[in-house]
């Protein structure tokens, strides 16, 4: 069975916002907090621990690098967490506080014209949507919630439901895009959305565990997503239903 396509959601870090910048100070606030505290850790190091952290979807990538780094060192896990939320303001004038990635405005304004609805279904603050709309492109989103304002985080199902709900859709309307397979693709599926993984950053070489965890598609630019999206509007894929083995 297939259903008509009405709407497509947006994570924002990762096909919005390229975070490149944030994501190499967050690493180097982070290295450098250990150095400060005699733990030395080369880039090579660092990156077979984001890696694990990645694989093993971790919720909290940060949290679960330090972690690791620490090495069950709870109180220099403590210290390295709160220094680098005490430079998240310095980090955000770094990078101009959103990182937007070209060909996004003009993308969203060609969907907005076709009469799709565009939604927000992100785990940002409240800042976000006001840094959207200093860059012109929250006008296109018909549902302009995240996080940040609803109380609610992917992979819970409910940020999902209600972005359909705000929206007037049912999720078999929906395309999701994100870049994370364990907070928007797998709860994206199990609603029965269409997925488009926007393979990017940090979590770029995260691979899901089983099929009813791939992505309709993949892609690695706006070229591509604009691509991906006409294909699935114009030839909807069938409803997926998650009927594995427990």
């Amino acid at each position: 069975m297939t259903a008509r396509i009405r709407a497509i959601l947006f994570d924002v870090g990762g096909p919005l916002d390229k975070e490149m910048i944030m994501n190499r100070m967050i690493d180097e606030q982070i290295i450098s907090s250990f150095k400060k505290r005699g733990v030395d850790i080369s880039d090579s190091e660092y990156s077979l621990v984001n890696d694990w952290a990645v694989e093993v979807f971790a919720p909290k990538i940060y949290q679960a690098i330090i972690w690791k780094i620490a090495t069950g060192d709870t109180k220099l896990a403590e210290v390295v967490e709160t220094e680098l939320m005490d430079t998240a303001a310095r980090r955000n004038n770094a990078r101009g506080d959103f990182e937007l990635r070209q060909g996004i405005p003009e993308l969203l304004q060609e969907l907005s014209d076709d009469g799709l609805l565009l939604g927000l279904a992100a785990n940002q603050p409240t800042t976000t949507l006001q840094n959207m709309d200093r860059l012109g492109i929250l006008q296109y989103f018909s549902y302009k919630r995240v996080s940040g304002s609803t109380g609610l985080r992917k992979p819970d199902l409910r940020l999902l439901i209600n972005v359909c709900r705000g929206l007037g859709v049912s999720p078999s309307e929906v395309v999701m895009i994100g870049d994370r397979i364990d907070n928007d693709i797998v709860p994206a599926r199990t609603l029965g959305m269409t997925t488009i993984r926007f393979v990017s950053g940090r979590h770029s070489k995260q691979q899901p565990r089983s099929r009813y965890e791939t992505p309709n598609t993949d892609v690695r630019s706006v070229q591509e997503l604009r691509a991906a999206i006409e294909a699935i509007v114009s030839n909807p894929p069938d409803i997926f239903v998650d009927t594995g083995p427990e």
